[in-house]
């Protein structure tokens, strides 16, 4: 039995096609074609209508940081409500400790360099993201198409690198077994160099969102 806003890795490996990154260090999946094309059509033109600059949280000065577009995708709308289908029937999480659907959008040259997706405790907003729901629990990330050359999300700590395929799905623990917050989870989203990436990213949290 799975904590509040977690899965297994048991659990997500019963979908077919996915495949768990062979290391100690964190717990990383991946699902080729886990979202049809058309469905990843869908989603990136209602990214393309809804984009903003991307933000981050506890400022660091680097305003080239994470230089992204971003946008909040709408619960109402039939593609979101198909994708969050596909991810409950995948992972079992209870949809009230999932934050919005959230798409990005990349340009060339732009990216988010190396980062963890959860909050780090005694940063600036931890309790303003934290107080209600808690921390990120799990992330699930879904490229929504392929892109010429550059783009791929790179894991430093165990030298893995994702390249995007349209559909692929990417997820892993934001905590190691023991619960704390896994360093190791560290991964850059990298520079596009030719083309247009589109993902979409779904986190988890520990306690029921909002």
């Amino acid at each position: 039995m799975t904590n509040p806003g977690e899965t297994s890795t048991e659990l997500l490996m019963r979908h077919p096609g996915v495949r768990r990154v062979p290391t100690p260090r964190l717990t990383l999946l991946d699902c080729p074609g886990f979202l049809p094309p058309a469905l990843c059509t869908d989603l990136i033109a209602l990214i393309h209508q809804g984009r903003r600059p991307s933000t981050i949280a506890d400022p660091n000065g680097d305003d080239y940081f994470r230089t992204s577009e971003t946008c909040d995708l709408s619960a109402a709308e039939p593609a979101v409500q198909d994708l969050e289908a596909r991810l409950l029937a995948l992972n079992g999480i209870d949809p009230v400790h999932g934050e919005p659907v959230q798409g990005q959008r990349y340009e060339v040259g732009q990216e988010f360099k190396p980062h963890t997706d959860y909050f780090e405790p005694g940063g600036m907003d931890y309790d303003r993201f934290c107080s209600v729901a808690g921390n990120r629990t799990w992330t699930f990330m879904v490229y929504l198409n392929a892109v010429e050359a550059g783009g791929g999300t790179r894991f430093k700590v165990i030298g893995k690198t994702f390249q995007p395929e349209t559909g692929k799905l990417v997820c892993w623990n934001n905590k190691r077994a023991d619960g704390t917050l896994n360093a190791a989870t560290l991964h850059h989203g990298m520079k596009v160099r030719q083309g247009v990436k589109y993902v979409i990213t779904k986190w988890y949290r520990e306690k029921v969102w909002g």
